[in-house]
């Protein structure tokens, strides 16, 4: 039996992950949580095989949480459920160590086919995404600046996108404001930009962010 712990910070998506999955026999549903600090604890009460991880949610991110688990508990699977499949976020979470993408949209076969994949040690990418990153890949002179940020810089920039100050991301990082602040200038230096509305609107162009409403109401990704 596969155990899979849901991550997402709305009620009624996490119910309705639960009631895809809770048919399947090889698959069983052994937690729920609405943030990354829960779903951290959770992982330890636990012990899951896989888990569906929104990547944004109120205090720590997705992001976040997937780092951490890399380095305390690299056994269990990762498998970020975004709203979002536009590169270079899927290449990111998967290097970052997430060994699937979904779409929010994923049917419940994907899904299942997704954890039984992850869980055998193999990474799990959609067809739609899976194409999407094939073409990225051929279209060297279209390639995205976003594409020179590290990972820690491209959580930050996601961040400051969604309207969050450098003294709240500090606080969700367990990070000084300083060191966010490097990350900020150095950020700006690489896409050639001066200011935090020039990087949410060149995040907008790049469809790192889908509409102006990602960063300003802190919708789903």
């Amino acid at each position: 039996m596969i155990r899979v712990l849901i991550v997402d910070d709305h009620a009624l998506v996490r119910m309705g992950i639960r009631r895809l999955l809770e048919d399947l026999s090889d698959i069983d549903v052994v937690a729920e949580a609405e943030n990354g600090e829960m779903a951290l604890v959770m992982v330890k009460l636990h012990q899951p095989d896989v888990v569906l991880l929104d990547m944004k949610m109120p205090g720590i991110d997705g992001w976040e949480v997937t780092r951490r688990l890399k380095k305390t508990n690299p056994q269990v699977k990762v498998i970020a459920v975004t709203a979002l499949s536009t590169e270079p976020l899927p290449s990111r979470v998967l290097q970052l160590g997430a060994m699937g993408y979904l779409t929010k949209e994923s049917g419940v076969e994907e899904m299942a086919a997704a954890i039984r994949k992850v869980v055998k040690g193999e990474k799990y990418l959609s067809a739609e995404i899976a194409q999407k990153m094939a073409i990225s890949s051929l279209e060297a002179s279209q390639e995205s600046p976003f594409d020179l940020l590290s990972e820690r810089e491209m959580q930050v920039m996601l961040m400051i996108t969604r309207g969050m100050g450098v003294q709240e991301i500090a606080e969700r990082l367990f990070l000084s404001s300083k060191t966010i602040n490097g990350y900020r200038y150095r950020i700006f230096e690489k896409l050639g930009i001066k200011n935090d509305v020039e990087l949410t609107f060149m995040a907008m162009k790049y469809r790192i962010i889908e509409k102006p409403s990602d960063a300003l109401q802190g919708e789903d990704v």
